[in-house]
């Protein structure tokens, strides 16, 4: 069983918001006892998901958690928005391929960083990332 033992919330509403996310993410990472490598990714990570909100949804927000399973501590984090949605799943997760434009690498290279990756998305809907990373001691 995964236990959530700590959480903030981060809306994201300008461009500008996604550094707040880059920020707080690390923070909390530093609080949990991740190293700085995986900081730095994570953070990655957070950043490229909290970019596609903006710049995909106009706004939508992140949960960031702190879990623990029995021994293991990581990271939950959760992106959700009530934009347009992603039509085809499969193909945003391949390498280069971007419905606007970026280099279609964010959602690939996000799925590489954590070690859980979940993705829940419906035209007119909105999207729903759930990635987790636990912490190697």
């Amino acid at each position: 069983m995964t236990l959530i033992t700590e959480e903030i919330h981060i809306e994201l509403r300008e461009p500008a918001d996604h550094m707040q996310v880059v920020f707080s993410v690390k923070d909390f990472l530093t609080h949990i006892g991740f190293d700085e490598v995986q900081q730095s990714l994570i953070a990655s990570a957070a950043s490229e998901l909290s970019t596609n909100i903006i710049r995909y949804a106009e706004c939508g927000s992140m949960i960031v958690r702190s879990i623990t399973a029995g021994k293991r501590i990581g990271i939950e984090i959760i992106a959700i928005d009530e934009g347009p949605g992603i039509r085809d799943i499969s193909k945003a997760l391949e390498n280069h391929y971007s419905t606007g434009r970026g280099l279609g690498l964010g959602l690939p290279s996000v799925k590489r960083i954590m070690d859980d990756f979940e993705i829940k998305s419906a035209n007119g809907e909105g999207t729903t990332v759930t990635v987790r990373k636990w912490r190697v001691n």
